[in-house]
């Protein structure tokens, strides 16, 4: 109980959320760190020592646009992007492939996203907005991360977002590779998204498909990636995030487990700890996309509302 008071006080967790702790399952072993997890939208796998999404994270009511990887890298987190654009029922489908370093971890993302029109007069902008998709258009997926040729984890699931986390690892994205499959819900959805494929770059050798499960290695990108990702701001990046690995190495060296390393941390390091907290596609991230998208909507007002003031004065 002292521990979760420290964090109540400190504003790290919420009154609402208080309450909740005594009645929270054991992942890690530390009721108030499952509780954070939890409210951050991930859940911790003993057996691998990663972290990943659940079904429905704050970030599920997020959605997907472009601008969410350009400002990746702003925001600590150095990733390859791979989205694959595809037409299948009446809506188009946007299946994202992402690994890389996000801050202190090292990770890996399959993300599922529709949208049934282009009608976002802010696309221009920020580019198409993409919803999560809904839990009818879930898809079995799989994919094994390695680093060097060496296996990190391995996730498979029925999901619309499937990720993985490993904390304290540092990763350059070109070190890492996906080996990814996914089964679609029929053969011609299975053809919709071998053709976004095939648009995206990826030859009939670099794919293979057996019934409506289509499998690929996710390796060096085949799509143009953000204008952020130039190599002196990657290079800064990648630098901090190496240090900060490093510390948390340095720090909780002679600790083997996961409740152990930021129990170390929370004591030692504070800040260390709070930065553990936002791990993923944090809600900073979705703070300046909102603060973004509100100046946009703003001045669009304002543009319009200056071209009907003079259409009347004329």
């Amino acid at each position: 109980m002292p521990e979760q008071l420290t964090l109540f006080n400190s504003g790290i967790i919420s009154e609402g959320n208080y309450d909740k702790l005594a009645s929270m399952p054991d992942e890690t072993g530390n009721k108030t760190l499952d509780e954070i997890i939890e409210i951050s939208g991930y859940s911790y796998d003993p057996n691998q020592d990663i972290f990943y999404s659940n079904m429905d994270p704050w970030q599920r009511k997020i959605g997907y646009c472009h601008f969410f990887d350009v400002a990746a890298a702003p925001m600590g987190m150095i990733i390859d992007c791979e989205p694959i654009f595809f037409d299948y029922n009446d809506k188009q489908w946007m299946i994202g492939f992402w690994k890389g370093q996000y801050d202190l971890v090292s990770g890996a993302e399959i993300g599922i996203y529709t949208r049934t029109s282009n009608r976002n007069p802010l696309s221009y902008m920020l580019g198409s907005y993409y919803k999560s998709a809904d839990n009818n258009e879930l898809l079995p997926m799989s994919f094994t991360l390695r680093k060097n040729g060496k296996v990190l984890f391995t996730r498979k699931d029925l999901h619309w977002w499937l990720t993985g986390f490993k904390l304290g690892e540092f990763s350059q994205p070109s070190e890492l590779s996906m080996a990814i499959t996914i089964t679609l819900d029929n053969p011609i959805m299975r053809d919709a998204f071998i053709d976004g494929l095939r648009n995206a770059g990826y030859s009939a050798e670099e794919f293979t498909h057996f019934g409506t499960t289509v499998s690929l290695n996710f390796d060096v990108p085949h799509t143009p990636q953000p204008i952020t990702r130039n190599k002196v701001f990657e290079w800064i990046i990648q630098w901090k995030n190496e240090q900060l690995c490093h510390e948390f190495q340095d720090i909780t060296g002679e600790s083997n487990t996961v409740p152990e390393k930021l129990k170390v941390l929370e004591e030692l390091a504070p800040e260390l700890y709070k930065r553990i907290l936002r791990m993923g596609r944090s809600k900073p991230l979705y703070n300046l996309y909102q603060s973004i998208l509100t100046a946009a909507i703003a001045l669009l007002v304002i543009i319009i509302g200056t071209f009907f003031s003079n259409f009347v004065l004329l």
